[in-house]
């Protein structure tokens, strides 16, 4: 379903081209012109499998766009004098008095400028229950963890901060997260599908559906996480997230200050060129955007506030490694509705080619070690070939060890994820880096241990011709 608007024609032909090739079930999007919503639209299903349809007003998980709303509760509370930019996170949570991170700033936590790193950002460290001491739970473990750089040295993107900032409004509001950002932005701004992720499950909401090699499988359950509320469990659908950027482009004294809301869409200092507090700044096309990512969901809010325009994209699927990729769709449906230049996503061949040799190195691994057993008596007559043999025993072990190194701890610190938030987030490829790396180690160990085992004599075949009986017997 769409609304007639200029736009809106344009809109459908992106999704009409894109969608069948991101293998989303389900889409919805806003679009705000002159500060109204003058196109909403929506298309496919909330589930894989179900005939129930996506609207515009189906809750989507928004995933980080949700730290746009813990910033501006934190400025609501900054402006009624409770919180203190520039105070230390020790003044609010005293726990962090005397520990790693206790000089942290409110402002350097909203700007990603506190020295927490994307790899322990996204690090799991409790078990949520869905209780209400979920957050409280997971920021006393943050007591104890030493940031990775220097605070105010550098930006970097990490989950860690708004955790940690979720958990100062709730102390200083003496409320839930849930509550708090319920009845001071969501209500007021008139959010009426939205929620904040409460543990619970919703069947309302959109089913997130994950990539497994060129299809995508949807979750079990609409289950929502207290734990990642203040970074990413805003639940919200595409006509209240268009109310909630006409909101912040308005102007106007409400739910924030016209002024507190501006400062938000800042650059946040010297460290932070192009972060604000809760939003990414692009000074060359003069947006303000944020994107979000949950486990099968994406979505992508941009504004240009400088023309009074915006548009949330929300799509029920998340990419795949070159195959199922989503960004052409958001991307393609922003840039049309904002008249703004495509920037061209390409064939991604390198990308399939990758996640295709990724998944078949296994097999060659296993089919490799049929044929070490079918030809034992030749590797075998290795372990006796001095030392040539021996490094041709050997080296395959070695580097099959620098490659499962690699995939459990250089990938995770490139990638900005560990492996099980990997798995959480793209089953198929991690489980392709984990099965490459074990049936890589296990060929070589398999290679070594036939080597050494058995009969170490090689076959007559395998003699040379100078060590063969009726050789030396044609000599004498």
């Amino acid at each position: 379903m769409s609304s007639a608007a200029p736009e809106s024609a344009a809109v459908e032909d992106v999704i009409d081209r894109q969608m069948s090739a991101s293998g989303v079930p389900g889409v919805a999007y806003a679009v705000v012109a002159e500060g109204e919503i003058t196109s909403l639209g929506a298309r496919g299903v909330l589930r894989r499998g179900s005939d129930a349809p996506v609207t515009p007003d189906t809750p989507f998980v928004s995933g980080s766009i949700s730290k746009s709303f813990t910033a501006l509760a934190v400025m609501q509370l900054v402006e009624a004098d409770d919180i203190d930019l520039d105070a230390e996170v020790s003044r609010y949570l005293s726990d962090f008095s005397d520990r790693p991170a206790g000089a942290v700033t409110i402002r350097q936590l909203l700007s990603h400028t506190s020295g927490f790193s994307t790899v322990q950002g996204n690090t799991s460290r409790v078990r949520a229950t869905g209780g209400a001491d979920d957050l409280a739970r997971q920021v006393d473990t943050l007591t104890e963890e030493t940031p990775a750089y220097e605070a105010g040295e550098r930006w970097e993107y990490s989950n860690t901060n708004y955790q940690i900032l979720g958990r100062v409004i709730e102390v200083v509001s003496g409320q839930e997260y849930q509550r708090y950002v319920a009845a001071n932005i969501l209500e007021p701004v008139g959010m009426d599908h939205s929620f904040v992720a409460d543990g619970q499950v919703h069947v309302s909401m959109a089913t997130g559906h994950r990539p497994w090699f060129g299809t995508k499988r949807p979750l079990p359950a609409n289950t929502t996480d207290r734990v990642t509320a203040p970074q990413g469990g805003i639940v919200a659908s595409a006509t209240d997230l268009g109310s909630y950027l006409q909101m912040m482009m308005n102007g106007q004294d409400d739910v924030l200050s016209a002024q507190g809301k501006a400062q938000m869409m800042r650059p946040a200092g010297p460290a932070s060129p192009f972060y604000g507090l809760g939003w990414f700044i692009d000074p060359a096309i003069q947006t303000v955007w944020h994107s979000g990512s949950t486990p099968g969901v994406e979505t992508l809010a941009t504004m240009v506030p400088t023309e009074n325009k915006a548009v949330v994209v929300l799509v029920n699927g998340g990419s795949g490694l070159g195959f199922g990729e989503s960004a052409p769709l958001l991307d393609g449906i922003t840039t049309t509705a904002l008249g703004l230049d495509d920037d061209a996503h390409g064939s991604q061949v390198w990308q399939k080619a990758f996640f295709v040799s990724l998944v078949a190195l296994p097999a060659v691994y296993l089919l490799s070690m049929v044929w070490a057993w079918r030809h034992r008596r030749a590797i075998r007559a290795k372990s006796t070939a001095g030392i040539s043999g021996r490094f041709s025993l050997w080296f395959p072990l070695l580097t099959t060890l620098l490659a499962a190194w690699a995939i459990f701890a250089l990938v995770p610190t490139v990638g900005g994820a560990p492996i099980r938030t990997i798995l959480l987030f793209s089953p198929d490829f991690g489980a392709a880096l984990i099965a490459t790396a074990v049936t890589g180690v296990a060929w070589a160990a398999f290679r070594l241990a036939v080597a050494y085992t058995g009969d170490q004599r090689p076959s007559r075949r395998h003699l040379p011709d100078e060590a063969s009986p009726i050789a030396s017997r044609d000599r004498w």
